[in-house]
């Protein structure tokens, strides 16, 4: 007898047996009836409590995802993006039919099918874990994958043991809902905007922008199915780092998208030979601007909190992308260029980094820098470098170091000395001062030279950056007034009054610094430097928006003629590097102005200048403020810097900003010609060298004439003295007193 046949007949057998016992028929239907009323009590009361936090059909309803925050410059253009998840959401309409049809292919391909639930795929699963003694894969639908994704807070992480299968029924609790919520193309144009894609890119915007450099409106089947494949495990199958894995996963996305009729069988073959993407595209990830994107974020941080990194804001900034890359390149060249300068005896960028970095972010060992580039007439930053790598080093140090201006801090007091009616011909000697300070010591200032020139006019003494003649001026003016006059012109950090604050010796913001001659490439207005145009929601409503703050701090007169002192400094004083053509820097048919800077040993090397329509300042220098090499001067180090970034705005095959016209000049200035050593009117007695026209506020202009006798106001008696004869100072004429001293 076969083994069928005997267990019919067990089952005939006992069926008779079972018949002829109505009492035990009774008792087991009772039984069994109360078991399965217990056993389904049993499940709805799982059901209620596991899911008792559960989301809600409200929270269902009202859901939505993360979305990135796009960091925009002044233009329109990406700069960098702000999340906890970086997803830009699209619509399923838009996008090419075979694009979410690739997801349904490879993970649910009967979605349109079922309702949330797929027992088929279910079971087979369950099937495949069983042969193989471990979970190789799960049956969940797209839906409960959403379900997953939208709420992984509530439904939980957990996988295995009791703790797995209670997050299985709450997975398939929101599933249900969403099925009763939503229509399936709502549903998988969720979850393709939902998913994680790998490298912190979700969504599939961003995953096309990010992997192939396109919107995915514009991804062809190859690239769609590429996306399809990451879905399931976006590292495992990441094309950058396992490229024959991901080749392999897209390929069979291909062959099932071709099995399930969404591509033909020639055009799976065709796109299963297409290549991978072989690097991330579509943005720098704030690598342009990282320092810039950063004050930005600090900014807006407190006023809208975690909404910030997920309600998909766009922040139009002040910044321009092209002029950031070419501040950029310009520090990059500068900063090679200085440690290939001989005397440079510090850590080198590259050995740094080669060996781990630096311990301090803001005592980093080796050379750094900061670069501002501002509209002159709105404060609108263009470009902004803090420092010379945002990975190692975030401390910023244009917005947030104290530097020694040294001599750029000089048109602040010629500014000042001009205003309150001492005219540009004015003559100082520049011989030895001694300053007898409270403390009994004696301030002795210096020159870079080493030597005393004798007498010169006040704009000679600016186009040569002569410290002594500055220190007597501010003398002259008043340390008082000086400090006034800074603070007019928004420095706001401590101003001692020392009689070496009128060469630059207190430290200031590099900021503030180029903010303040704002009010010098302007008729008098100071512009505050600002980073945010404004800040829009995902729907474009206006969240908060930056406005310029202009005011008038100086008259446009006084401004004119110490503007025209400092293109003296640029075209052909310290500040000439900057126009040198034999270093490709701004020709001089772009009108300019600059003030150079030099502290102490040598530590701080700074260019600060403007043209009509465009401000630029750069600093280099040390953390720990050492000397850089010897003579680092500003003129040698920074000014070439900022004359390779201005050409570059102008002239580069296509130019950032139009060429400029000149200055307009206002009403109320007058001409004379003057004789430079005495600051005389010249007459024909005078010798023809010393002649030359000065600008003046009109009833400045000199009335005593020029004797012709020579030797000017003081007879020329310490032109050529060295400064080691009479122990001066330090090479950039700073004191060495103590700082708390006051004068």
């Amino acid at each position: 007898m076969t083994p069928i046949r005997v267990v019919r007949e067990g089952l005939r057998t006992g069926w008779a047996a079972f018949r002829t016992r109505p009492r035990l028929v009774t008792s087991v239907v009772v039984g069994a009836s109360a078991l399965a009323a217990g056993v389904l009590g049993l499940g709805v009361g799982t059901w209620t409590s596991v899911c008792r936090d559960c989301p809600s059909i409200a929270q269902i309803y009202t859901f939505e995802p993360e979305k990135a925050t796009r960091v925009l410059d002044w233009r329109g253009r990406l700069i960098a993006e702000l999340f906890q998840e970086r997803r830009t959401p699209v619509s399923i309409a838009d996008l090419p039919k075979y694009a979410p049809l690739a997801f349904v292919a490879v993970e649910d391909k009967r979605f349109y099918r079922h309702g949330g639930f797929d027992i088929i795929r279910t079971a087979s699963a369950f099937v495949r874990n069983v042969l193989h003694g471990h979970i190789t894969g799960g049956g969940s639908t797209i839906t409960q994958q959403l379900a997953r994704n939208m709420f992984r807070e509530e439904i939980g992480f957990r996988r295995h043991g009791f703790a797995g299968y209670t997050r299985k029924l709450k997975e398939l609790k929101v599933a249900f809902e969403l099925e009763n919520v939503y229509t399936k193309d709502q549903i998988l144009e969720a979850y393709i905007n939902q998913i994680n894609f790998g490298h912190g890119w979700y969504g599939i915007e961003t995953a096309a922008e990010r992997y192939f450099g396109k919107s995915a409106a514009q991804l062809d089947p190859a690239e769609a199915a590429l996306l399809a494949a990451l879905a399931n495990a976006p590292s495992r199958y990441d094309p950058f780092t396992h490229p024959d894995r991901a080749a392999g996963r897209r390929n069979l996305v291909l062959a099932l998208m071709g099995e399930q009729g969404y591509l033909s069988e020639a055009e799976v073959k065709k796109w299963q030979a297409a290549p991978l993407p072989e690097r991330s595209h579509g943005g720098s990830e704030g690598d342009v601007a990282p320092y810039f994107v950063e004050w930005v974020r600090d900014l807006l941080d407190e006023r809208f909190g975690t909404d910030l990194y997920r309600r998909g804001y766009r922040i139009y900034t002040t910044l321009d992308l092209d002029m950031q890359r070419r501040a950029n390149a310009a520090m990059d060249s500068g900063w090679a260029r200085v440690e290939r300068m001989p005397g440079y005896r510090h850590p080198r960028y590259a050995d740094v980094i080669k060996a781990g970095g630096s311990r301090d972010g803001s005592k980093t060992p080796y050379l750094q820098g900061a670069f501002i580039a501002l509209d002159p007439v709105t404060g609108a930053v263009r470009a902004l470098i803090g420092g010379r790598d945002f990975k190692d080093s975030k401390f910023n140090r244009a917005t947030q170091a104290l530097r020694q201006p040294g001599s750029s801090f000089k048109p602040i007091l010629y500014t000042a000395a001009i205003s309150s009616g001492i005219p540009a011909s004015h003559v100082i000697d520049d011989a030895p001062l001694m300053l007898e300070m409270d403390n009994g010591t004696v301030y002795s200032p210096g020159n870079s030279d080493g030597l005393f020139h004798g007498p010169m006019t006040l704009r000679e003494a600016l186009r040569r950056s002569v410290n002594v003649v500055a220190v007597k001026l501010g003398q002259e003016v008043g340390i008082q007034t000086v400090i006034q006059y800074a603070r007019r012109l928004g420095i706001t950090t401590p101003i001692p009054p020392w009689p070496s604050t009128a060469i630059g010796a207190a430290e200031v913001i590099p900021l503030q610094l180029a903010g303040a001659y704002t009010a010098l490439a302007t008729p008098g207005i100071l512009a505050r430097p600002y980073p945010i145009e404004k800040v829009e929601d995902a729907d474009g409503r206006v969240l908060w928006e930056g406005h310029p703050e202009r005011r008038p701090v100086l008259d446009s007169l006084a401004v004119y003629i110490v503007r025209d002192m400092m293109r003296g400094v640029l075209d052909n004083g310290t500040g000439y590097p900057a126009r040198d053509p034999a270093r490709g820097n701004l020709p001089y048919s772009i009108p300019g102005a600059g003030k150079t800077g030099t502290t102490n040993d040598y530590a701080d090397a700074w260019f600060v200048g403007f043209t009509p329509n465009l401000l630029a300042a750069v600093w280099f220098g040390f953390d720990n403020r050492v000397t850089i090499v010897p003579r680092a001067e500003g003129g040698v180090l920074a000014a070439p810097v900022w004359g390779s970034f201005m050409r570059s705005v102008y002239f580069d095959s296509v130019p950032v900003l139009p060429k400029p016209t000149e200055w307009e000049r206002p009403a109320g200035l007058v001409t004379a010609q003057v004789d430079r050593e005495s600051g005389r009117l010249a007459t024909p007695l005078c010798p023809h060298e010393l002649v030359y026209t000065e600008i003046f506020i009109k009833g400045t202009e000199p009335t005593e004439v020029c004797d012709g006798r020579g030797g000017g106001l003081f007879g020329g008696a310490l032109r050529g003295v060295p400064l080691d004869s009479l122990a001066a100072d330090t090479a950039a004429g700073q004191p060495k007193i103590n700082p708390k001293m006051k004068f």
